[in-house]
């Protein structure tokens, strides 16, 4: 279950990235979608397609924090435990090791 929401996590990722560089900034940025300066010639006009996504920023945004709430609770219900040092402390008390001393050779 988890593994799934953190694939579709990662996927919501991606594609927020994606369209965020894909929006047109103040500047021009890498704004790809519809024509630049007042050309008629494109898919969508230059409103059209700052809305769309900014539409789709916001519901790949939503989804996006939605997916970490959920992969938050699911962490927090797990009781096995996840860190290494935990392992290694609780080996450590229950062995018996005896010290090794070191010898010293005898004169003969």
């Amino acid at each position: 279950m988890q593994a799934l929401f953190l694939t579709i996590h990662i996927l919501i990722a991606l594609a927020l990235v994606f369209v965020i560089l894909l929006q047109r900034s103040e500047g021009g940025g890498l704004g790809i979608g519809g024509g630049g300066g007042g050309q008629g010639g494109g898919f969508m006009t230059a409103r059209g397609t700052a809305n769309l996504l900014t539409r789709v920023t916001t519901f790949l945004a939503i989804g996006f924090f939605a997916t970490s709430i959920t992969l938050a609770i699911l962490s927090g219900r797990t009781s096995v435990t996840s860190s290494i040092l935990d392992e290694v402390v609780s080996e450590s008390e229950t062995s018996t090791v005896t010290p090794l001393i070191p010898t010293v050779p005898a004169d003969q």
